[in-house]
């Protein structure tokens, strides 16, 4: 579904390449988790998957499609779940995922019927009306996530999709993920939260410093791991225990 050659960036005015020389395959059908600590280039790399950056150097296909060449088609291919909400606090959320539904083509009834199943599977549907502006975290993170599959998408592209939010809409959004993945979605995930990725993950690759560190399934990395008992513990293995703030 996606191959990535050589691909690297580096920002104006930066020291060093925030992605450098990266090769990864990802086949259709995958929970592909990214991982890496704060920095190692995570974001930078699915901005430039969903055509949002350019890249320095390389290339990449998704569904054997160039994005030089077929921009427009591989916008209508992906799905984005930012970091950040990706929505209008004045707006109610049903006017929020008729803007964005208008935006990827969708209209009249398909575009209003989509909205409506996805509220009620989301448990959304009381709250169609009110404005995003009273809204929880995880009520928001659940429309941020409506918004970017109202298309059907085949590769959905989720930055830490359950960050700040409870215990419960966790629940709700992942079992989601997990739904759209076996109806044919492929999944393209960064988290901090290790557990949740070591379960939720099919094959995960641990960045650091733009590169690809290791990649593998889950299991199979903490088999092989000295004295690992779980992702985590790879994780610390391979970037360390110091700190990475950064501004």
């Amino acid at each position: 579904m996606i191959e990535i050659q050589q691909l690297s960036k580096k920002y104006k005015g930066a020291e060093n390449y925030s992605v450098s020389n990266l090769d990864l395959s990802v086949v259709e059908g995958e929970i592909f988790g990214l991982l890496g600590p704060n920095g190692a280039g995570k974001t930078t790399l699915i901005s430039m998957l969903c055509s949002l950056i350019k890249p320095t150097s390389g290339k990449f296909t998704i569904e054997k499609l160039n994005y030089k060449e077929h921009k427009n088609q591989l916008k209508k291919l992906i799905g984005i779940v930012p970091q950040e909400y990706a929505l209008y606090n004045s707006l109610t959320a049903h006017e929020n995922l008729m803007y964005f539904g208008a935006m990827y083509g969708l209209k009249g009834s398909v575009l209003k019927e989509n909205i409506t199943n996805a509220l009620i599977r989301l448990g959304l549907s009381d709250f169609a009306h009110k404005k995003i502006e009273t809204f929880s975290g995880g009520m928001k993170r659940r429309v941020n996530l409506i918004a970017s599959i109202l298309h059907e998408p085949k590769v959905l592209f989720l930055d830490e999709p359950t960050v700040g939010v409870d215990v419960q809409s966790k629940n709700v959004i992942i079992q989601h993920l997990q739904e759209l993945n076996k109806k044919g979605t492929t999944i393209i995930y960064t988290s901090h939260h290790l557990n949740e990725a070591e379960h939720f993950c099919t094959n995960v690759a641990i960045i650091d410093h733009g590169k690809i560190m290791i990649e593998g399934r889950p299991k199979d990395l903490i088999k092989n791991q000295n004295e690992a008992n779980n992702l985590e513990d790879v994780f610390i293995a391979l970037t360390g225990k110091a700190l990475r703030d950064h501004a």
